[in-house]
């Protein structure tokens, strides 16, 4: 039979070695819901419909340019299609011209296509690469031709200043979670965005 003191330090021991495997188990538990936690607040796939991007775009048109500091340019009417065998889109506008020193415009559409990608810093869904592809204003031929030859500066200061899509910043919260768009993919029916984690 062991003295009391002796019986007192082993029951301690126990005890302290119950806590210890407690406490490792604790926070074996802790570090498994956190791994969980993390792999539900991992990166997120968000489908935007062509109908909400036709919405924005009209939201943001008619615009007037000044080309070559000679004809006025009104577009309008933005109608927007996808072409995700190409990963582009295509736009076409309707564009009126006021020529100078003439009482009427002309009018007509202009189309072009472009690639999409996102710009996080804004955030918004951007068009790169404009590639004017049709214009029509009604002019005589050879005005169109020149009309043709300079729209592609036109297009770009378009494309540079009118996002296609701007995120709300609550499509950008989920579960108290801020994410940011990194990727997009083309698909027949809208964006295929990828949002992850903002760190």
């Amino acid at each position: 039979m062991c003295p009391p003191y002796l019986e007192d330090k082993m029951t301690h021991t126990r005890s302290c070695n119950r806590r210890r495997m407690m406490q490792g188990g604790l926070l074996l538990a802790a570090c498994g819901l956190l791994s969980s936690c993390a792999s539900l607040i991992g990166p997120r796939k968000v489908e935007i419909p062509l109908h909400k991007l036709q919405a924005g775009l009209e939201r943001r048109f008619p615009v007037n340019h000044r080309l070559m500091q000679i004809f006025d340019i009104r577009l309008s009417r933005p109608m927007l299609a996808l072409q995700p065998e190409l990963d582009r889109v295509a736009l076409a506008l309707d564009a009126s011209v006021a020529p100078p020193f003439a009482r009427d415009t002309w009018s007509g559409s202009v189309a072009f296509s472009g690639r999409l990608y996102v710009d996080p810093g804004r955030p918004a869904v951007m068009m790169a690469e404009p590639r004017v592809d049709r214009i029509a204003i009604g002019a005589n031929p050879e005005t169109e031709r020149q009309l043709a030859r300079v729209a592609s500066t036109l297009i770009d200061t378009v494309v540079r200043d009118t996002p296609v899509y701007s995120f709300d910043p609550d499509d950008l919260r989920y579960a108290g979670v801020q994410y940011i768009p990194t990727r997009i993919e083309t698909t027949r029916s809208g964006l295929l965005v990828t949002l992850e984690p903002a760190k």
